[in-house]
């Protein structure tokens, strides 16, 4: 699943190609408003609150998306389409007034709300570090008033800290000194948000950096944990232990770590 920095990225690359034009043709084919025509309607902004993508409408409404596991956003040039074999997938057409279309192809979410009703949409979300209404404070208050949840679910419960996927948090867990299944409350929090928020702000913004926390973009050497089960820890040398959570878990999520730099403490 696209992580905070991944769908923060993805708007990054769709807002020039799209703010400002005018839909010519299009339509939902997706959700409760699968059917409803896009065309006349303007893209006003795209904007981004943790994993969600929010593409605002003139006049007057926004299209929510998300794109879990398996969705993506494609902008083909003027007389370009998507291959025939990827057609039955698209949820979403647009064809705007420079000849370009965009297409969201294999979304689970599409959701068309009515611009005052995005707040109350997200609402359930926490603080996200790559938004000007970030609150550093407010997201040390949630992950404080459950201090016994474990490491990496009090980080990927999203109405604490919006964004953070598995990647992040297992790294989170090694740079933290964790145990990824110790209570939260070993440590520092607000040592923690600061860590987390700065972590996914070089990794949305700064070129090169997509996704590295070691400092190193060299293959197999970008993560210290994730993904590396069973090789050397980059730190000390141990083998990285993996864990498969519950059978049956559609995201498919693992946890890593290093027994030796995160031994349990909780």
């Amino acid at each position: 699943m696209p992580e905070g920095d991944s769908v923060f990225r993805i708007a990054a690359r769709l807002r020039p190609q799209l703010v400002g034009r005018r839909i010519v043709s299009g339509e939902l084919r997706s959700g409760g408003a699968a059917g409803t025509s896009l065309a006349g309607w303007t893209i006003r902004a795209i904007e981004t609150h943790g994993k969600h993508l929010v593409t605002w409408l003139d006049p007057g409404f926004a299209l929510h998306t998300h794109l879990l596991m398996q969705g993506s956003w494609t902008v083909t040039r003027a007389g370009r389409t998507l291959p025939a074999r990827v057609m039955s997938a698209v949820r979403v057409r647009a064809e705007l007034d420079d000849g370009a279309s965009l297409w969201g192809v294999d979304m689970p979410v599409v959701e068309l709300l009515r611009a005052a009703a995005v707040a109350p949409a997200l609402d359930h979300l926490g603080p996200d570090p790559l938004r000007e209404d970030w609150d550093a404070h407010e997201a040390v208050r949630r992950l404080r008033a459950r201090p016994q949840r474990s490491f990496v679910g009090a980080l990927l419960d999203q109405r604490n800290i919006a964004g953070l996927g598995n990647l992040w948090v297992n790294e989170l867990a090694f740079l933290s000194g964790a145990h990824p299944f110790d209570p939260v409350s070993v440590v520092d929090t607000a040592d923690l948000v600061a860590r987390a928020a700065r972590a996914l702000r070089l990794s949305a913004t700064v070129p090169g950096m997509y996704q590295v926390t070691t400092g190193s973009s060299r293959r197999g050497h970008a993560h210290w944990v994730a993904g590396r089960a069973g090789r050397p820890c980059l730190r000390c040398g141990t083998r990285v232990i993996v864990r498969a959570e519950v059978h049956g878990d559609p995201e498919r999520r693992r946890t890593w770590w290093c027994p030796s730099c995160q031994p349990r403490r909780g």
